[in-house]
C-alpha cells in the first residue's frame, strides 16, 4: 500500500497528506473471519439476534420522549445543558441501536428490524434509519472502495480540513458530514420504506411541537446535534477507521462507553463478524485473543478526538481507500 503525495506547511513545517492511504489488497476482515472460523468454529454459536434489543430500545425511546415533554417550559440554558449531559447519550445510543438493527440483530425477520429502526429513530428527530442501512451495508461489503464506501470523507473535506481550526469545526459538524456525504456523492432513489420512515418521523415531530411546544422538539434536535459532534460518544466516528498507525485500517475501543453504545467499540470484531450482536462481541476477543491483542486499540474516545484535532499530520485524508471491488 502507499500514501499519496505529501506537502509541507511552510509556517509550521508540518507534514500533511494531500491524498488518502491507498491499499492494493482486499480489506482485512473477510480473510480474518475465515481464518478465525476455521480455528474456532464455536464462534458461529454467537450469531443471531439480541433478544433484549427491543426492550433496551423501548426504554431509551420512552425516556427521551418523556424528558422532552418535561422540558416544554424549561429555560434554554437548562435545555442545552440537559441535551449535552443527558439527551445526547440517549440519542447517540439510539443511533447505534439503528446501526445494530441495520444488521438485523434484534429479530430474525428483517422487516421487524426495519420497523424497530423506525421506532428507534423517533427521538432523533430526523428520518435516517432506512437510508442509513442502505449505505452502511455497503461500507461493510466494500470497505474503503473508492466511490462506494460513503463512510470515507470526500476530497473536498480532505482539501479544506487541513489545520487545527478547521478540524475543530469539522468535529463539531461531523454528524452532518456523515449524514449528507452520501446524498451529494452517491444519492440513491428513495423507496417505499424511506417514505414510511419520513412520514412517521415527521408526524412525531409535528405532534411533539403541537402538544408540548418548540422547546421539547428543540431538545430532541439538540440532543442529536451535540451528541454527534464534540462529544465523547462521537469519538467512535473517528476511532473506527481513521489511520493513526500505518497498515491498520480498523481500530477497536475497549473502554466503558461500550455499555452505552451497543459495544460498537469492538469494531474489528464487528467487521469480522457483523452477524454477532454487540452484546456478544467481547466473546470473540475472548475466544480468539491472538487475532486482536496485537492490534492497536483505544481506551478513550475523548482522547481520540483530541489526537485527531491536535495531530497536524492527521485529517480527513487519514483513511484507507482501495479500487478493488470486494464482495463477500
Amino acid at each position: 500500500m502507499g500514501r499519496g503525495e505529501r506537502r509541507e506547511e511552510e509556517e509550521e513545517g508540518v507534514v500533511m497528506s494531500t491524498d488518502f492511504f491507498w491499499s492494493y489488497t482486499d480489506e482485512p476482515h473477510a480473510s480474518r473471519r475465515r481464518e478465525i472460523l476455521s480455528k474456532y468454529p464455536q464462534i458461529k454459536e454467537l450469531f443471531g439476534p439480541d433478544h433484549w434489543a427491543f426492550h433496551k430500545i423501548t426504554v431509551a425511546v420512552l425516556l427521551q420522549l418523556g424528558t422532552a415533554a418535561l422540558l416544554q417550559n424549561a429555560g434554554w440554558t437548562k435545555i442545552l445543558l440537559i441535551s449535552y449531559f443527558f439527551g445526547s447519550f440517549l440519542n447517540h445510543n439510539l443511533f447505534l441501536a439503528i446501526h445494530e438493527l441495520s444488521h438485523n440483530l434484534a429479530f430474525s425477520t428483517p422487516v421487524l428490524n426495519r420497523w424497530l429502526g423506525i421506532f428507534a429513530n423517533l427521538p432523533i428527530g430526523v428520518p435516517m434509519s432506512v437510508t442509513f442501512q442502505k449505505y452502511h451495508l455497503e461500507h461493510h461489503r466494500f470497505q474503503g472502495v473508492d466511490g462506494v464506501d460513503m463512510d470515507v470523507p470526500s476530497l473536498i473535506e480532505g482539501r479544506v480540513v487541513t489545520n487545527i481550526f478547521t478540524k475543530t469545526i469539522w468535529v463539531f459538524l461531523q454528524l452532518f458530514f456523515y449524514a449528507l456525504r452520501p446524498v451529494f456523492l452517491k444519492p440513491k432513489p428513495p423507496g417505499w420504506w424511506e417514505f414510511i420512515n419520513f412520514t412517521i418521523q415527521i408526524a412525531l415531530d409535528v405532534a411533539m411541537v403541537h402538544y408540548f411546544g418548540w422547546k421539547s422538539f428543540a431538545y430532541l434536535i439538540l440532543s442529536t446535534f451535540v451528541g454527534g459532534g464534540m462529544h465523547p460518544m462521537a469519538g467512535h466516528f473517528i476511532s473506527e477507521h481513521y489511520v493513526f498507525k500505518p497498515d491498520q485500517e480498523t481500530y477497536s475501543y475497549y473502554g466503558p462507553l461500550n455499555y452505552l453504545t451497543w459495544h460498537v467499540g469492538f469494531h474489528n470484531e464487528h467487521h469480522d463478524f457483523p452477524r454477532i450482536p454487540g452484546s456478544k462481541l467481547h466473546k470473540v476477543k475472548e475466544i480468539a485473543p491472538e487475532y486482536y491483542e496485537s492490534l492497536a486499540s483505544y481506551r478513550s474516545w475523548s482522547q481520540v478526538i483530541y489526537m485527531y484535532i491536535m495531530d497536524r499530520s492527521v485529517g480527513p485524508f487519514s483513511r484507507m481507500k482501495r479500487k478493488i471491488q470486494k464482495t463477500e
